[in-house]
């Protein structure tokens, strides 16, 4: 079987859905400009930001150091929870929920082949509180991932546990802990140094939306019996089936061009409909690689643009039944990509019964991997009569080297729909602003932070006619 993943465009295409497509002479206007754009990324390969682009290549020692961890850590404990948040949350999650069974936590031990796996990346005071009332200390490794070490988020939950496990393990603590981070940047690497923790790097030049495929989603991966090897060989496969400045010998450049056309024709909300639970973390992996990468006010030469494309998260057929009205009859402001797996690795057949009802009958001796399909199908065929936008990416079946595939695939679209809008695609300068403020708030003192917290009291008064 042809383990390649594929991506199927025609309905994006004026050919196959009239006007509100993308024409192909559109298309072949764009050539040059999707020729610069992949020229502009491959000049970049490796530089700045752009270190992710050889994580598929570098790694060889790396993965033996993080298998060997995952080995010990499956050996000596029963939880592993990852502390982090943005990219050092959603990429581990969703290749768990991708590679995993979906209800790994709650299997017995024997059958699971790791420890329950936690992903903490929200501060809400009770799920903390949750999260100590279900694990036992003594027997939990905590993952910390922050490059810089100066998350908030993040090094406040550090701080808990940390509190938490001195008191339940004393000295031994620093067993329960390890570290992922900058090797020389920050103040985690400073922290893991000085207590003895033992640690692994994140690339200076990989963000945290472009880091699953490095220490920040691999350890994770492994310590639960993911193939993380298999992981990196699918990214490998697919940056070599894109290495080409021809659009239409290379898929990640043609999905990024007909994405910023689509942008082009009003089309600034990109939904993603993966039709497999295995596959639905992916959408919010997504959600912030693309929202991120894409939404900026200033272009590579400081002119003022405000693009970007929303991206909203959906799992077929669940939301077919919520949201799918508005796709097919609503604004014309949306493209739809479908996830659809050809082998499931289950199946569940229907029995007969209801003979009565032909309604329901006709289900028996037919099975649910049928079911989902003919609803794909039927969610697809919808869209295509009401004229709107979608393409399909197949995967032949969800495993370590298709999800690879997947994730170095985005990433690429990402980096090439960037240099198409010719704006930086690894910066996020939108965030700064809420960090700064929320340190002002929590009373942080430094020049920066106390003229941020008399800006923020000296803006206007709520108005108690707008408050009910």
């Amino acid at each position: 079987m042809d383990n390649r993943i594929r991506l199927d465009v025609n309905l994006m295409m004026e050919d196959s859905i009239g006007a509100r497509g993308i024409s192909r002479q559109a298309l072949n206007d764009m050539m040059p400009r999707l020729k610069a754009a992949y020229e502009m990324v491959e000049a970049n390969r490796g530089k700045g930001m752009q270190g992710w682009m050889d994580l598929p290549y570098n790694q060889d020692a790396i993965l033996t150091a993080i298998e060997d961890t995952a080995r010990r850590i499956r050996g000596e404990f029963e939880a592993f929870v990852v502390l982090g948040i943005g990219g050092s949350a959603l990429g581990p999650a969703a290749v768990q929920q991708a590679l995993n069974h979906l209800h790994y936590n709650e299997l017995p031990a024997g059958k699971r082949g790791g420890p329950r796996l936690y992903i903490e990346d929200n501060i809400d005071p009770e799920r903390m509180a949750a999260l100590l009332d279900v694990i036992d200390l003594k027997k939990t490794c905590f993952n910390v991932i922050t490059k810089s070490g100066g998350t908030a988020e993040t090094m406040s939950q550090y701080l808990i546990v940390l509190d938490a496990l001195k008191k339940a393990v004393g000295d031994d603590y620093k067993k329960h802990i390890l570290i992922t981070t900058s090797e020389k940047k920050g103040f985690l690497i400073k922290i893991a140094q000085r207590e003895g923790y033992e640690t692994f790097y994140i690339p200076d030049g990989v963000g945290g939306r472009f880091s699953e495929l490095c220490p920040v989603g691999l350890i994770a991966a492994a310590v639960t019996g993911i193939d993380i090897r298999g992981l990196i060989a699918g990214a490998k496969d697919m940056d070599q089936r894109c290495n080409s400045g021809d659009a239409m010998a290379n898929p990640a450049l043609l999905d990024a061009g007909l994405s910023v056309l689509a942008m082009e024709k009003g089309a600034n909300i990109s939904v993603m409909l993966p039709y497999a639970d295995s596959l639905k973390l992916m959408s919010d992996w997504y959600a912030q690689l693309w929202a991120e990468s894409l939404g900026k006010n200033r272009t590579l030469d400081g002119n003022p643009c405000n693009v970007g494309q929303t991206p909203v998260k959906t799992l077929g057929v669940t939301d077919q039944h919520s949201q799918l009205q508005l796709y097919t009859e609503g604004p014309f402001d949306k493209m739809i990509t479908f996830l659809k797996v050809e082998a499931f690795h289950a199946t569940t057949p229907i029995p007969h019964g209801c003979d009565d009802i032909p309604t329901i009958a006709f289900l028996g001796g037919k099975s649910h991997n049928q079911l989902i399909e003919a609803e794909r199908q039927g969610t697809e065929y919808a869209l295509y009569k009401a004229g709107r936008m979608s393409q399909t990416i197949t995967l032949p079946e969800v495993n370590a080297n298709t999800v690879g595939q997947l994730l170095y695939f985005f990433e690429l679209v990402t980096a090439y729909a960037g240099a198409l809008l010719n704006i930086d695609a690894f910066n996020q300068p939108g965030v700064e602003e809420s960090k700064v403020a929320s340190y002002a708030v929590m009373g942080y003192e430094s020049d920066v932070h106390t003229a941020k917290r008399e800006e923020m009291k000296n803006r206007p008064a709520p108005k108690a006619e707008y408050i009910f």
